[in-house]
């Protein structure tokens, strides 16, 4: 049976390069996972006083998150670490303390950015935050997608061989991290 994966896109923006990204890497994903968009846009920013009466919009993302086997986070970077509304989210997902919604679900990272080093800094700042959460997330390989702006087409395909080949590579690792790394039901 496939393996349900929630994909969260790190931008907000209509034409995110990284949405185009996570539809190119949900095109190229194994019959193993099946990806889903999880939508961060609406979610109001966390604040603890609203714990005991969250917004509707953070109890759908929590019960979205909850829904799925895994995580896949395809993000830019902004100032050297991840968009606001990724943390938010993530923050969100997380609380009240002790009621994660990503406790223990396998997860991976990617970032892309037109500039040279594709997101490394809001990759590592990803994860630095997963580790905390009890995300295992995937090592190996890492995807940071430099110059992506000139990779990924408006509709979503990658134009260049290199690159869809290790991105290929990359989803297969992935199906392989979730298989070993999802809690059964």
């Amino acid at each position: 049976m496939a393996k349900k994966v929630g994909v969260i896109v790190g931008s907000i923006r209509r034409d995110s390069i990284n949405r185009r990204l996570a539809k190119a890497l949900m095109g190229l994903a194994p019959p193993t996972l099946m990806l889903e968009f999880i939508e961060i846009g609406d979610l109001p920013l966390y604040n603890q006083d609203l714990d005991a009466t969250p917004p509707v919009q953070w109890q759908a993302f929590k019960k979205h998150v909850s829904s799925v086997d895994a995580i896949l986070f395809v993000s830019p970077e902004y100032n050297r670490s991840m968009p606001a509304a990724l943390k938010n989210a993530i923050d969100i997902g997380s609380r009240p303390y002790g009621q994660s919604a990503w406790n223990g679900k396998p997860g991976a990272v990617v970032t892309a950015s037109p500039s040279a080093i594709g997101g490394f800094g809001s990759n590592h700042a990803v994860r630095q935050t997963l580790v905390f959460l009890n995300v295992p997330v995937m090592q190996q390989p890492e995807a940071y997608i430099g110059h992506a702006d000139k990779l990924v087409s408006a509709d979503g395909q990658i134009t260049n061989p290199d690159t869809k080949v290790f991105l290929e590579k990359f989803m297969m690792a992935f199906a392989d991290w979730v298989a070993r790394n999802a809690v059964a039901a």
